[in-house]
């Protein structure tokens, strides 16, 4: 057993255990907890997705549940030391709601804020986006998610009228012939998926990898496209353009199924090969032998990831890639498609469910009447009490603190300290908040910040469901409850919701009914209970969030109506979309039809541009940030495990070996790498898998090796994306 995969308990417990999924990435593997004497073990559970494989982070997950850091008790900022303070769950949530009503009052509802994120369960997104419309009453909501995956969700809408990361099982990927892989490296990222990479390449498949580095991915390939960062839509037009001209493209397909591929065909027109590669540094060679492979194969999947996304270009980018999967005839046929490899762990939920600023649950839009007054129903308000759509997550955190921007902010499941762009100037922001609160399980550095620390309950000590790269709905289950002075996210958003209400209700009012399986949660002044007041629109347990989340869906684009939990115990979990109990689910979208009004799929004309920063003589180089196996987003719990701290201790600069002798630097020397807007230092690592122009560093860790400190702030006009992937720095020795 790997270092940390136990955690301590107290002697005489009866063994337990409880199948559950992993905390982390969005493959969720199956793995089983097991609780006796001698603490918590991870064991293997045999899953569809990861086939009772796990990486190191799954087997190390079970260190943090009795970690020495971790949080038990509320924490609470003493205006006269600045010290953050223990502080019972009354007097901080008093303080939060203090604070509140008060920046409210003085400058209107959307002067408050709410930040979400990807790794929450569905029921507590599904809860934290309802508690923002109708509990604080704010336009202002977006999570961490719109730094993910929210370009390519933003493609596959305009494409296919839905989004879902794969159309398809996971599979698929194991029978394709040709498998393209476009800024994807699931050998870090999620190594179970690597197994699917195998057994397609033991089955005589060719698989191709775009990337700018040599990753431990793209070392598994056939054929690496090392192209310069944010040149991906230049070699997916010119792959198009050479399909078009062997005639590999699937007209009866594209007649059939799909419409406005006239514009694309005359734009993709001017992007011959020759083209493309003065521009992307891909040979003329690579890009015939890759499009003969994808032109010429039977069974053909395209999949794309954050480094096709993280652009401020980043829609036209994927959409270039959908375009060749549709003119390739693709999408909906049987073990071929196209897909994007969801990152965070309910990535795709998430997102669908009401965090986004632009969503309602089931994936409705909040300008739509129609969906307007469905959600209103549920929740049993007016549709005209329901707020407008909000901004995308950087543009919200931008302007916190700011003339007109909001002045207090709620954070759950994120640390955007360190993982937002510009990350300095987005840490000034939050300084300048009148109130901020974090609930999290760590003192994160977002949580540092904070007025207001609420401890919250881990991945093991909390039902609900998650829904993973396939679309497939999972059960998260609990192997034990919070520790003492620990509550769940939706006890903490119930009991904000009871307080806000209590506020605004005459003390005469009778309390509303309890619902069951909603327990008190504290007691107010003068033993009245006032969360018993909002108890019937805010419900703290999972099951009945659930069962409201699956009414609000009903009918919408992800539709998780037919979606039980017994169903989902009974069959390895259920795809959305699937409207009803005694219906089937959806493992294969696009079979006969695509979601939009006529049932065809649309090709959008999309043609490269430039980088939002290009390099010149005082920034000479380019700059791109991705994981590395050992770490996980933000660091806030990877960096915490012994094991994966050894084996990936700190942040580092990846240099070529001919750029580093030019400016004078060995392996290991610390350097300092400035961009226009702020700088981080790292020791250096050599490597002659990365172009000689281009230096690349992971982004999980704070400090002075914060990524993210030198990272490109300018957004995708669509879906918001920052220009993570590439801005123009300088290196030199520190």
């Amino acid at each position: 057993m790997t270092d940390g995969a136990r955690s301590a308990t107290p002697p005489g417990l009866t063994p337990r255990e409880v199948a559950t999924h992993c905390p982390y990435c969005a493959l969720q593997c199956g793995m089983t907890l097991r609780e006796d004497d001698a603490g918590v073990t991870v064991l293997p559970r045999q899953f569809p997705t990861n086939r009772g494989g796990l990486c190191q982070k799954g087997w190390t997950a079970a260190e943090l549940l009795d970690h020495p850091e971790r949080l038990t008790t509320p924490l609470v900022r003493d205006p006269a030391t600045g010290a953050l303070l223990p502080a019972s769950w009354d007097t901080a949530l008093e303080r939060v709601v203090a604070g509140i009503r008060a920046v409210q009052d003085d400058a209107g509802r959307d002067a408050v804020a709410v930040f979400g994120g990807g790794g929450l369960t569905n029921e507590k997104a599904y809860a934290l986006g309802k508690f923002a419309r109708i509990g604080l009453r704010t336009r202002h909501i977006d999570y961490n998610g719109r730094f993910c995956m929210s370009s390519a969700a933003a493609a596959g809408m305009r494409a296919f009228g839905i989004d879902r990361g794969l159309p398809f099982p996971l599979a698929d990927l194991g029978r394709a012939d040709t498998l393209l892989l476009v800024g994807a490296n699931p050998a870090e990222t999620m190594p179970p998926l690597v197994r699917w990479l195998t057994e397609q390449r033991r089955n005589g498949g060719q698989l191709i990898v775009v990337d700018p580095r040599v990753t431990a991915t793209a070392r598994q390939a056939d054929l690496h496209l090392q192209p310069l960062p944010g040149t991906d839509l230049a070699v997916a037009n010119a792959l198009l353009h050479i399909a078009l001209t062997e005639g590999w493209v699937d007209r009866a397909y594209v007649a059939d199924r799909t419409s406005g591929f006239d514009a694309v065909r005359r734009g993709v027109a001017a992007w011959w090969p020759a083209r493309a590669e003065q521009l992307s540094g891909v040979p003329v060679a690579d890009l015939e032998a890759t499009a003969r492979a994808l032109g010429t194969g039977g069974r053909v999947i395209i999949l794309t990831a954050r480094g096709a996304e993280q652009h401020a270009k980043g829609v036209d980018t994927v959409t270039g890639y959908v375009n060749l999967a549709l003119a390739l005839g693709l999408p909906g046929r049987d073990g071929s498609g196209y897909g994007c490899l969801t990152g965070q762990g309910n990535g795709q939920g998430g997102r669908e469910h009401g965090q986004k600023a632009d969503q309602l649950p089931g994936y409705r839009r909040i300008d739509d009447p129609a969906a307007r007054e469905h959600v209103a129903g549920v929740w049993g308000v007016p549709a005209d009490e329901l707020p407008g759509p909000g901004v995308p997550a950087y543009q919200l955190l931008d302007s916190l603190g700011t003339p007109g921007g909001p002045r207090a902010l709620l954070v759950f499941g994120s640390n955007p300290v360190v993982s937002a762009p510009r990350a300095a100037r987005i840490e000034g922001r939050l300084r300048d908040l009148d109130l901020l609160v974090v609930a999290d399980l760590l003192l994160s550095e977002t949580a540092a910040l904070a007025d207001v620390v609420l401890p919250t309950a881990q991945w093991a000590e909390e039902d609900g469901t998650m829904t993973n790269l396939e679309g497939r709905v999972l059960r998260r289950r609990a192997l034990r409850p919070p520790p003492p002075g620990v509550r769940t996210d939706l006890a903490i958003i119930a009991d904000l919701a009871a307080r806000l209400a209590t506020a605004e209700t005459p003390a005469t009012q009778p309390p509303a009914a309890r619902p069951p399986g909603t327990e008190p949660t504290s007691t107010g002044p003068a033993g009245t209970r006032p969360e018993a007041v909002a108890a019937a629109r805010f419900p703290a347990a999972p099951a009945a969030v659930f069962a409201e989340l699956r009414r609000a869906s009903a009918g919408g684009a992800a539709d998780y109506a037919g979606i039980s939990w017994d169903r989902i115990d009974a069959n390895d979990g259920v795809y959305w979309p699937c409207p009803t109990e005694d219906g089937p689910d959806t493992p294969r979208l696009f079979a006969d039809r695509f979601a939009t009004p006529d049932g065809r799929a649309r090709f959008h004309a999309v043609d490269h541009r430039p980088a939002a920063e290009e390099v010149c003589a005082t920034y000479p180089l380019h700059f791109t940030t991705g994981r590395v196996l050992a770490q996980y987003q933000s660091g806030t719990q990877t960096r915490r495990v012994a094991a994966l701290r050894r084996a990936a201790p700190e942040a580092f600069v990846e240099l070529h070996p001919d750029l580093a002798t030019r400016l004078g630097i060995d392996d290991g020397d610390p350097v300092r790498v400035t961009s226009r807007r702020g700088e981080f230092s790292a020791p250096a690592r050599l490597s002659a898998g990365i172009r000689p122009d281009t230096v690349f560093a992971p982004f999980h860790y704070a400090g002075a090796g914060r990524a993210n400190s030198v990272t490109n702030d300018a957004v995708d006009p669509i879906s918001g994306m920052p220009e993570f992937k590439i801005c123009a720095v300088r290196v030199e020795k520190a």
